[in-house]
């Protein structure tokens, strides 16, 4: 299904439906398509809103954690939201993790499914070749359990990025800034209910890793889907809808 992009005070975001707010923040590799399962289904009774992140737009002198997550705080700022669900795919989860402790105020929920911000595995271990488009769809291929589920669309999209060299100087700033900045000793200040959905067979963040969030986010929920790997909302859309609506009603506040 396509959403429409609006533009609005420099940002490009889908915006769909009314009520609480819902922001979804995309990884590395992601695109705002990423969510499309979560969007057509939520976006009935939730406001669903996925701003792009300027992953390729920022100064590289900048340490790109802080200043992707600087970019979500200003969005929610400019967009004058509150009484967020935060939820995050891979990098993504990342910045809704920091974003989070900074602004626990603004904050209802927090979901992560295949967060970094612990350990993780870059593009299956090694960064992509320029120039290679086999080895680009292999490494993309590495990320979901059924190599069926990644579209040639998706493959195309990441083989372009990786043929610029201003983006891929960006994927690497960003990429560093992430594994240098671990959140293990503060993620027990987060106090409100978080939901960990994780692929059983995730190949970059694997099991173990939500395995430690859990332990160290103290209001905390881990469900796996099985046979799914890096992107549940992608690979296992119905399950993972599933989960999350069961969370949503858990943590509605009366």
């Amino acid at each position: 299904m396509v959403f429409e992009i609006k533009e609005k005070k420099g940002y490009n975001y889908i915006d769909e439906g009314e009520g609480e707010v819902m922001i979804l923040l995309h990884g590395l590799f992601g695109a705002l398509s990423n969510w499309d399962g979560v969007v057509e289904k939520f976006s009935e009774n939730y406001r669903v809103m996925i701003p792009m992140l300027p992953l390729y737009n920022l100064s590289l002198r900048k340490d790109g954690l802080t200043s992707l997550t600087n970019f979500l705080k200003d969005f929610v700022i400019d967009m004058n939201l509150s009484n967020l669900t935060i939820m995050g795919n891979s990098l993504g989860g990342h910045i809704g993790l920091i974003f989070t402790l900074e602004n626990q105020h603004l904050v209802q929920r927090l979901v992560l499914t295949g967060s970094s911000g612990l350990f993780e595995n870059s593009m299956g271990g090694s960064f992509p070749k320029r120039g290679s488009y086999e080895y680009i769809k292999e490494r993309v291929e590495y990320t979901f359990y059924d190599p069926n589920t990644v579209t040639k669309e998706y493959i195309d999209e990441v083989f372009e990025t990786t043929t610029s060299i201003p983006k891929c100087m960006a994927i690497v700033a960003i990429a560093k800034s992430a594994q240098r900045h671990n959140m293990a000793t503060e993620l027990h200040k987060i106090q409100i209910p978080t939901l960990l959905i994780w692929g059983l067979n995730d190949t970059i963040t694997p099991p173990m890793v939500a395995h430690e969030f859990n332990r160290l986010i103290p209001n905390s929920k881990l469900r796996f889907i099985d046979k799914c790997c890096h992107a549940p909302m992608m690979e296992n859309p119905g399950t993972f809808n599933d989960i999350l609506e069961e969370f949503l009603e858990e943590t509605t506040l009366v």
